[in-house]
């Protein structure tokens, strides 16, 4: 903890206060049992040696090129390397194991995500200075690192939860119709007011349906379509269980109705196919015909409260997620997309038709014939309920080359980080 204060005195010397905040939230961890905490504070404090080598060699040929003695100097900022270094291996010993022995077995995974959310951000942060993407940039200039740093937290909390069989299942929806809440109440009061809340201020109406129509109506516009093609082939369709801002709001509902979910008739599966076509065409067909923005946005906000009745109606009655998984043109595009994805659910021999999976799937993917095939429908999302309600190990989140445990700890790692740096940056 001596080590990180230092280094957070280097920065708050250096001007950055809040870089010394930032390196504070680290030092806290050293306060938790959390085993993934430690891995951090040893990966920032072997960081750390290299700031100090760096302000070292610095201060050295300043002093030489004045002709003042520098001895005394590299011995201290040596010194200090070394100390951050020794900090940096007492917290990888097996003393420190034991100290923090809380979630051991997620350490690596939520360390990994903690440090990838943070870098991330930081690219958003640095890419996007402009427009400052972080909100605390811009309520108090210099704060984005402050906000990374939690936001990275966050990120490594929520993939331990993810992986614990125990509450996943609980976990997600949670976080989800939270990710939800976030991106429409700062949509929200944006709109209310408060408009540094907003991204820039070019609004668009909030229907998944347009990140991929919008682009074919306007012919251009294409970084939603972009963010999502890459998360789509990063997690392959679980942008529609994890990351959709709309899609909280069918689980919502869905779960209004107690009791096992019901499937959907067959026809709805051709319904979702003619929809997505009618609604894809006639976004390109209104732009070759020159039909005029009002027009469009008209058509739009019906497309949309149309969806949000479908929920109202046929989800919140039948348990199954209606809109998602038989309604929404764009989760039949992330469904198809994610083939591409090398991410895939498996029902291997073990599979004795409890019917348990079958209880829990929303998606309305796992049909009879499903578990004959030994693999579900188009519309699973990826949303793991079924793997942690399967207590004979039959369902298995596979990826080439890698077991099914370590696919399934690489894929929440993944989507955990994508959920954390959505929460921070995703805005109207």
């Amino acid at each position: 903890m001596l080590g990180l204060i230092l280094l957070g005195a280097h920065s708050l010397r250096a001007g950055t206060m809040w870089d010394l905040f930032a390196v504070l939230v680290v030092a806290g961890l050293c306060l938790t049992r959390q085993s993934w905490g430690r891995l951090i504070a040893a990966l920032v404090l072997l960081g750390g040696c290299f700031v100090w080598v760096r302000t070292g060699m610095g201060f050295v040929q300043m002093r030489m090129m004045l002709g003042q003695d520098w001895m005394r100097l590299a011995c201290i900022m040596g010194g200090v390397t070394v100390f951050s270094f020794a900090g940096a291996l007492v917290l990888l010993s097996g003393r420190a194991d034991r100290r923090f022995h809380a979630r051991k077995s997620t350490a690596l995974p939520q360390a990994f995500s903690f440090a990838l959310t943070a870098v991330l951000l930081w690219v958003c942060r640095e890419k996007a200075a402009r427009i400052n993407l972080l909100l605390a940039d811009r309520f108090i200039p210099d704060s984005g690192v402050l906000e990374i740093a939690l936001v990275a937290v966050y990120g490594a909390v929520v993939c331990g939860l993810l992986l614990d069989r125990k509450k996943a299942r609980k976990v997600r929806p949670f976080i989800w119709a939270m990710f939800s809440a976030v991106f429409f109440g700062q949509l929200a009061l944006g709109l209310a007011g408060v408009e540094r809340l907003l991204m820039t201020g070019d609004l668009h109406l909030p229907v998944p349906a347009l990140i991929v129509a919008g682009p074919l109506f306007r012919g251009g516009g294409f970084f939603m379509l972009i963010l999502f093609a890459v998360s789509v082939l990063l997690v392959g369709p679980a942008w529609c269980s994890h990351l959709c801002y709309i899609g909280a709001w069918d689980d919502r509902l869905s779960r209004m109705q107690h009791g096992a979910p019901k499937p959907l008739p067959r026809w709805a599966t051709y319904f979702r196919w003619g929809l997505a076509a009618v609604v894809l065409g006639a976004a390109l067909a209104m732009r070759l015909a020159g039909v005029s923005v009002l027009v469009a946005v008209w058509l739009a906000a019906l497309l949309g409260l149309a969806g949000v009745t479908v929920m109202v109606v046929v989800s919140s009655r039948t348990g199954t997620m209606a809109h998602c998984s038989a309604y929404c043109p764009l989760g039949l595009v992330g469904n198809v997309l994610g083939r591409i994805s090398l991410w895939r659910l498996r029902i291997t021999d073990r599979c004795t038709r409890c019917g348990a999976c079958q209880r829990v799937c929303r998606y309305n993917a796992l049909p009879d014939d499903a578990l004959e095939l030994g693999r579900p429908s188009l519309s699973c999302s990826l949303c793991r309920d079924c793997t942690t309600v399967c207590t004979h190990g039959a369902m298995e989140l596979r990826f080439p080359g890698l077991s099914s445990a370590t696919s399934e700890r690489l894929f929440v790692t993944i989507a955990a980080t994508l959920h954390a740096v959505f929460v921070a940056v995703a805005r109207m």
